[in-house]
């Protein structure tokens, strides 16, 4: 069995008995493998194990790999995406999780009307409050989604965040469980075209954590793939 197939099938029964201690089962949990600087070859053998959702964090990195890789799977962006990048995107992804401010958002709906498509996207939340990581203040995210709600060719279906790296994994608990109150706070408004359905948390190091803090997708890259050499 290759090391690839161990490490999905480990990261399996981490989701499973996570997801049940949430009252869910783990199908309940969609895994994206994040396949940053992962040659095409591995990405199509973890695709032959039943893996349907990749992500990638940098929108070129995408576009090359796209025509390489197993039609039948959804792709991700869940890097920081600038709006000139866009269009190298636009069509390929199902779902963008990193929108972190309006400008953005607008951008994406004027894309996506230009290819007469509805983008379904996520908004990043800044949650810890870390000055190295993108995404909105928890304050910033509800005005936001009204103004949002009006366009007509992309769709808010939740909400992401990166928290911190923390080896105590369980120091991040209280960051997921506050992302699930906001998603929980927003959904009972019942805001026209914004819907909390995803909610996009939990890394390689904390995934099992937020999980049980209700996190729906999971992005696992080195999990799955081990360690990457950023030298290739």
């Amino acid at each position: 069995m290759s090391d690839i197939k161990k490490n999905l099938e480990v990261i399996k029964e981490k989701i499973d008995r996570a997801a049940q201690k949430s009252g869910r089962k783990g199908t309940d949990i969609t895994v994206i493998a994040v396949t940053k600087t992962i040659d095409v070859a591995r990405i199509n053998e973890l695709i032959s194990y039943g893996i349907q959702n990749i992500g990638e964090n940098k929108a070129q990195e995408l576009r090359d790999k796209y025509p390489q890789i197993d039609p039948s799977v959804n792709w991700h962006f869940i890097g920081h995406l600038q709006s000139n990048k866009i269009k190298y995107i636009i069509d390929k992804v199902k779902l963008i999780h990193s929108v972190d401010s309006e400008k953005l958002a607008y951008n994406i709906n004027e894309a996506a009307k230009k290819h007469d498509k509805v983008m379904d996207i996520l908004l990043q939340v800044n949650v810890a409050e870390d000055e190295n990581k993108f995404g909105l203040s928890y304050k910033e995210v509800e005005p936001l989604l009204y103004k949002l709600k009006d366009l007509k060719n992309i769709r808010v279906r939740g909400l992401m965040t990166i928290v911190p790296y923390d080896e105590e994994a369980e120091n991040n608990r209280l960051y997921f469980r506050r992302m699930k109150q906001l998603a929980v706070d927003i959904d009972n408004q019942n805001i026209d075209n914004i819907s909390m359905e995803f909610l996009s948390m939990g890394m390689t190091n904390d995934f099992e954590i937020a999980i049980e803090e209700g996190s729906n997708m999971v992005r696992i890259g080195t999990g799955i793939f081990g360690a990457r050499n950023y030298n290739m």
